[in-house]
This record gives structure tokens, sequence and C-alpha cells, in this order.
């Protein structure tokens, strides 16, 4: 299958747009966890799960300049929003877990592996 029919192409867009390549490979890496290791199901919530991850992790390299600034509050409220977007997400496909994975799921992480 050409493309995934339960998600929107617009989801790969922003994907390929917003994400470095060592980005990808980190979503791509916390999708197949998900997926595998946790039960997670194949779906948007997944990708959201998995966007906020690897934006988290790109906002953690970041280091303020100053001990105090309005850099560091930024960061530290970033931060605590994408945590709590996390925890959502993941409360969500927590709901919908299941026990093995099926092809939609091998599908998702083939769907956003491919450059375009």
């Amino acid at each position: 299958m050409s493309d995934c029919f339960f998600l929107r192409k617009e989801l790969k867009e922003r994907f390929i747009k917003d994400l470095t390549i060592s980005e990808r490979l980190f979503f791509l890496n916390k999708a197949q966890e998900s997926i595998f290791q946790k039960g997670f199901p194949a779906c948007e919530d997944l990708y959201h799960f998995c966007y906020f991850l690897t934006l988290k992790q790109r906002l953690s390299s970041i280091t303020p300049a100053g001990y105090y600034g309005f850099q560091k509050v930024l960061l530290v409220y970033g931060m605590k929003d994408l945590e709590d977007t996390i925890e959502l997400h993941e409360q969500r496909l927590k709901a919908m877990k299941k026990a093995l994975p099926d092809n939609k799921d091998f599908e998702f992480i083939e769907f956003f592996s491919k450059a375009k």
C-alpha cells in the first residue's frame, strides 16, 4: 500500500518539513518502540505522541545563555507544555493498547520511513 489510509498527508508533510534527519530517526525509533514494546496502535495520537517527544528532545538540547533570563523562562514553560501534551496523548494511547501489532502498525512505520 503506497499511502497510509488512516493518516492525513499533512502529517507526513509536517514530519518532513519540521524535522531534521536525526529527529526523523528519533521519531521513527519512538514510534517503533511504542508500537512493538508498549502495544500502542498506529493512529494520529501515536503520530502526535512521537512528534511531541521529538520536539521535547529538541528543546532539551537547547541551553540558556545565562542563569536567569527570558529564554530560560520560555524553555521551562515550553518543556512543561510539551510534557503535558505528551502525557495526554500517552493516556489516549494506553486506553487503546493492544496485545499484538497488525498490518496497520507496520504501515505507519513504513509511511514515515519513505522519503516522499
